[in-house]
């Protein structure tokens, strides 16, 4: 029969696909297995609206054959089948959707949905084949059809034998060359994985002949090879199944199935949404947190179905940053997708579902500090972090929705708690939630800035995190409770003697000027301090640069050698601050020599470096002789 040709604007479409709109060769099985599910589906349908038709599902598959020497791949269907006109009209019409005609000219009932609606999914096995052969006997007619194309030019359709209703499609494989092995499209195991990959969900089996090496009938150790036929998809999806059906380990089962991660995950989400936008999702927060998470090489995302065939395996909308520690899939039948089925239009419908997510994820979260405790906190420790990194993040634009999932180690309690119970057991008197920073929990105990906080009797978080002070900031306040390092300049905390305090600051006056120019460019000023009990200095902050900051900041390039505004606080109660009057008063060398010690303590009291550790350790020496 003589070769038809493509319409002009079909040769250069079809040149396009091979070329350029699939990422990954290796999509072209998925999409011609969607057609084939789609085929079966249509005669699904059909049975549902006449009586003639019987449909027995166990006599509806999809059979893969791989045949090495002749390099050849058959994928055959039981479904409806296509007459002459429609191998015609769908095959030789490039972007012609038979399925998605099909949609259009029947109202589909009983959920069924169908996945091809481009028309341009069957043209992917030209990416891998030279010669592309299918073979349809269509439901209700007498004749097979043959239809055959080599790509862009041009087709034939002739009649055949085929006693069977159904569609057998026959690749050529290309042979390989420099940069791509073709052969891999021929091997048992890859197809296997490719299947499992994007087409496990599908609901009807994929079969294929499995090679497997058996023990011989009678024998203690020959072995012989036995070909199988082995069903390689899963068909039912996990989250198409009611939730009173499935345990906690056929969850762990699909994490680990998946390879969402190596440990087991502290809680999973099951979600099925009936609304407006329809979807199933899965989600699990994991126990342990990836090595790579804190990497570029780390890619947030879900697993991305559409009516249970994988089209992305990362699909990062679907996850705000701040949550990119959860794993899961998302299967939706109304998403737009692009025309390669390979990536997400961006739609309202992505956004919806993301927004429902984020707010699944977080009300799971919060019932877990409720009812597990145990469980919240491993997680916490795990990804604490990133949740306060989403608070500073954007310029807070997402602290409201984090605030109420924070924890910090508490003074009083010794353990982790929320702000929500941190201000819960606020005395009315206490103005402020009190916050102080450091390494780890042990040195921030023992800084000299806490006694007058913790003598009042008030709670105080420990920030050791280098994000915490800064998502603090973002934050300012909890629920009418501003934040307030006990480092800072004022503490709102009344003195008794508040006359004695300015009389002491006045009647010292000309010293503390003295410490302050001896300490120029180092110190904003020199004071008598309101928060020190035992210890004989301390460094307190004016400004919104802590010292804990300006080591961060430090830390990074660029930093422009940030500074916080220091105030270096004495402790009038202590016998240093007589030694400093005395040697004002008589000997203004050795108040020097005071004034530098005292300034030198007070950094190391803080983890920061010393200046010039000689002149530090001659002062020291000084002093002993």
């Amino acid at each position: 029969m003589a070769k038809k040709q493509f319409k002009a604007e079909s040769k250069r479409l079809l040149e396009m696909m091979i070329n350029s709109i699939y990422t990954h060769k290796e999509i072209f099985l998925r999409e011609l297995l969607s057609n084939s599910s789609d085929a079966i589906d249509k005669i699904y349908y059909k049975a549902l609206t006449d009586d003639s038709i019987t449909f027995d599902q166990s006599n509806y598959y999809i059979k893969i054959d791989a045949d090495k020497q002749a390099r050849t791949l058959t994928i055959t269907d039981t479904g409806i089948g296509m007459t002459k006109e429609e191998l015609e009209t769908n095959l030789g019409t490039i972007a012609k959707s038979g399925s998605l005609a099909f949609k259009s000219e029947n109202e589909m009932k009983d959920g069924q949905e169908i996945i091809g609606q481009f028309g341009v999914g069957f043209y992917a096995a030209f990416m891998v084949a030279d010669v592309v052969t299918v073979i349809s006997k269509a439901l209700g007619s007498e004749e097979a059809y043959q239809w055959e194309s080599k790509g862009a030019d041009g087709y034939s359709i002739k009649t055949c034998d085929k006693n069977e209703i159904g569609t057998k499609i026959i690749l050529n494989i290309k042979e390989n060359t420099e940069d791509d092995s073709y052969d891999e499209y021929l091997e048992t195991n890859r197809l296997k994985s490719i299947i499992k990959k994007y087409s496990d969900f599908i609901r009807y089996p994929i079969k294929m002949d499995v090679t497997e090496s058996q023990l011989k009938e009678g024998s203690d150790n020959e072995y012989e090879d036995v070909i199988e036929e082995q069903t390689i998809n899963s068909m039912v999806p996990i989250w198409r199944k009611n939730k009173n059906e499935l345990t906690d380990e056929d969850y762990e089962n699909f994490y680990q199935e998946k390879h969402y991660g190596y440990d087991k995950p502290l809680k999973h989400v099951h979600i099925k949404v009936d609304g407006t936008i329809r979807y199933h999702a899965i989600l699990f927060i994991p126990e342990q947190m990836p090595y790579d998470y804190y990497s570029k090489e780390f890619e947030k995302g879900l697993e991305l179905y559409s009516n249970g065939v994988l089209i992305m395996e990362k699909c990062s909308d679907l996850l705000p940053d701040y949550f990119s520690f959860v794993k899961g899939m998302v299967d939706s039948e109304d998403l737009s997708l692009n025309i390669s089925r390979e990536m997400l239009q961006q739609t309202r419908q992505l956004k919806v579902i993301a927004k429902n997510l984020e707010k699944k994820i977080k009300s799971n979260l919060q019932t877990m500090i409720k009812d597990d405790r145990e469980g919240y906190e491993k997680f916490y420790q795990a990804f604490g972090r990133q949740l306060k990194y989403g608070v500073y993040s954007d310029f807070g634009t997402h602290k409201e929705t984090l605030q109420d999932l924070l924890m910090f180690y508490s003074s009083k309690e010794k353990k982790l708690v929320t702000l929500d119970e941190y201000v819960s057991r606020m005395p009315e008197d206490q103005k402020y939630i009190y916050y102080a920073t450091g390494e780890n929990n042990d040195r921030i105990e023992r800084l000299p800035q806490t006694e007058v906080v913790a003598d009042k009797g008030f709670e105080i978080l420990y920030f050791t995190d280098e994000v915490d002070e800064f998502a603090i900031k973002m934050l300012q306040a909890y629920k009418e409770k501003e934040f307030k390092s006990v480092s800072s300049g004022d503490l709102g905390i009344e003195e008794d003697d508040k006359e004695q305090s300015e009389s002491e600051e006045k009647d010292n006056k000309e010293l503390f000027e003295h410490m302050k120019n001896a300490l120029a460019g180092k110190v904003k000023d020199v004071k008598i301090s309101k928060r020190l009990k035992s210890h004989p200095v301390c460094l307190s902050t004016d400004g919104e640069i802590s010292i804990e900051m300006e080591k961060i900041l430090k830390s990074m390039p660029d930093s422009q050698n940030i500074q916080a505004g220091k105030i270096l606080e004495i402790n009038s109660n202590h016998d240093v601050f007589q030694s400093l009057k005395a040697a004002f008063d008589n000997d203004k060398t050795k108040l020097n020599l005071y004034t530098n010690l005292l300034y030198n303590q007070a950094l190391l009291i803080e983890g920061l470096p010393i200046q010039d550790p000689t002149e530090f350790t001659n002062d020291m020496c000084k002093i002993m002789v």
